[in-house]
């Protein structure tokens, strides 16, 4: 991989975090992201994953929470979702870096021979392998923002640290920021805030030859300010720069809490830029969360992991932004689908089943897409929620063992089935439709009608199609065909006529909605539900 050797001015902020994982790295990097957007500054971000996977694809939502998928089809983590809603940018494979990836180029490349008989080590060559991707996704900023995932200790993560560390040889020690966030537990016993876990957090990091220019601590209720003090006096770093930055209750109050912080003047040391933050937006989106309105919907999510919400984090952001907008009280209501039956969905304003993988819930989901299509209950269906609804239509029709041949294979009626050329390779990664694609809506539909265009983009992540040889059974049902791909062949859209807004797409809208910019499908369910 080529990089670039002259950087100019261009500064890099590496966020590290200690104490334990889940303490708020991902929404911190995008948070000061925001806030040097705010100030006129042209960032990109990148999260860099030590866990040997390949790529997120095939990790446990359950446990790992969604596979957000980017324009050119990289199947990454989570924060890279928090990254686009914060920054409005649209991110590719080069901002999502895991450690599988770099050992699957480093070892094809020894095979190859590239490498020249020399004996592959982690230092230099994946640490190489690591600051070159930092720099390959930094390209076009002014400031690149790098997530360090996991905990500094971390076994797998140690390559990573001695590369930021390495890193500021390249380009610097005055164009690297580092930034770590660390957690501070309240002890109800004794209540008090002990810092004891931060202290040795930072003496890890110290102790990998890193000494932070910020410390960002995390509490769950605001802590006083001796704690900062203390904090600094134990890691050496000036009191102005030691954050405390407690619960919020959005995560879209926290560019503000960061802006109103003392990391204000740690930015401005760090990048010469003193204009002040326009931050008008986010005081827009914070002010419509605390905001109380007069008509609350209830939408009927139904799911099938039920124990975490970021499994859905994306589905979830979209819908709170879109009652936002159209200034309603969201209620969610989780819906096993697994149990879900018909007394589940008659005190709902509206349904939606989102996209996933495997049989598991599947009858529950169909009773959804059913019930929605008898009794004109407005409906929004994300991939799995499109062919969920094909079979609830074609066994309406009189199909009554219509199925996907995922969840069926033996299935006479394959309304849905596999796609062409994916036949064989249902268990392997990478191999889904993935990205973006063009579909084409016919005129007049509800779907162009909701994006107020016919020729749209949207990202996608399945292997599983409509076979059009049931159109005639699934109009029958109920449903049209409301959009294609360019080509015709492949169903992008369906929808109920004489239903107040039932729309399904092969496609994941959810990841192009923006909290201050929801996106049209999640505004048109919002909006039927409501009764507007």
């Amino acid at each position: 991989m080529e990089v670039k050797t002259n950087v100019g001015k261009q500064k890099y902020i590496f966020v590290t975090g200690g104490v334990l994982s889940g303490v708020g790295k991902g929404i911190t990097a995008a948070s000061i992201g925001a806030i040097l957007q705010a100030k006129g500054t042209k960032v990109s971000i990148q999260k860099c994953d030590p866990y040997l996977n390949v790529d997120a694809g095939l990790l446990n939502p359950k446990e790992h929470g969604e596979c957000f998928v980017t324009k050119d089809g990289a199947e990454t983590d989570l924060d890279l979702g928090h990254y686009e809603r914060f920054l409005d940018l649209e991110l590719t494979q080069k901002n999502a870096t895991l450690s599988g990836a770099l050992l699957s180029q480093l070892i094809t490349d020894e095979r190859a021979g590239k490498f020249h008989g020399q004996t592959i080590q982690l230092v230099p060559h994946l640490t190489g392998a690591i600051k070159d991707a930092i720099q390959l996704a930094s390209e076009g900023s002014e400031v690149h923002i790098v997530e360090v995932g996991g905990t500094v200790g971390d076994y797998e993560g140690l390559s990573y640290v001695e590369a930021i560390r390495e890193f500021a040889s390249r380009v610097g020690r005055e164009n690297c920021l580092y930034v770590h966030v660390v957690y501070v537990p309240f002890i109800q016993t004794s209540k008090e805030f002990k810092s004891k876990p931060a202290q040795n957090a930072l003496n890890d990091l110290r102790g990998f030859g890193i000494v932070p220019d910020c410390v960002v601590v995390r509490t769950d209720d605001p802590a006083p300010v001796s704690i900062a003090m203390k904090i600094a006096a134990f890691s050496g770093v000036r009191e102005d720069a030691v954050i405390l930055l407690s619960n919020a209750k959005t995560v879209y109050e926290i560019p503000l809490t960061i802006d109103a912080s003392g990391i204000n003047a740690v930015l401005e040391r760090f990048t010469g830029n003193t204009k002040k933050a326009d931050l008008s937006k986010w005081r827009n989106i914070a002010d419509a969360q605390a905001a109380s309105f007069s008509q609350k919907v209830r939408i009927g999510m139904v799911a099938k992991y039920l124990d975490n919400e970021d499994t859905y984090l994306s589905v979830i952001e979209a819908l709170k932004a879109a009652a936002w907008q159209e200034k309603v009280d969201l209620e969610l209501v989780w819906i096993n689908a697994e149990e879900a039956e018909v007394t589940d969905f008659e005190r709902m304003d509206g349904l939606l089943v989102p996209g996933g993988f495997g049989g598991r819930g599947i009858e529950g989901k169909i009773r959804a897409a059913t019930y929605a299509l008898e009794m004109q209950k407005p409906y929004l269906g994300l991939c799995l929620g499109l062919q969920i609804a094909v079979i609830a239509a074609a066994r309406k029709a009189g199909l009554k063992d219509a199925n996907s041949t995922e969840f069926d294979p033996e299935t006479k009626h394959d309304v849905v089935y596999i796609m062409e050329g994916q036949a064989g390779k249902e268990s392997t990664g990478g191999t889904l439709r993935l990205g973006d694609y063009t579909a084409e809506l016919i005129k007049g539909s509800q779907a162009a009608k909701a994006y107020g265009a016919t020729e749209i983009i949207e990202r996608h992540r399945h292997r599983y199609e409509v076979n059009q040889k049931y159109l005639q059974a699934i109009e029958k049902g109920g449903l049209t065909i409301s959009g294609l791909s360019p080509d015709g062949k492949l169903v992008e859209y369906v929808e109920a006529k004489g239903n107040p807004f039932f729309v399904a797409t092969q496609a994941h809208p959810e990841f192009k909605s923006r909290p201050y910019r929801p996106h049209p499908l999640f505004v048109g369910l919002i909006k039927a539900a409501a009764g507007q």
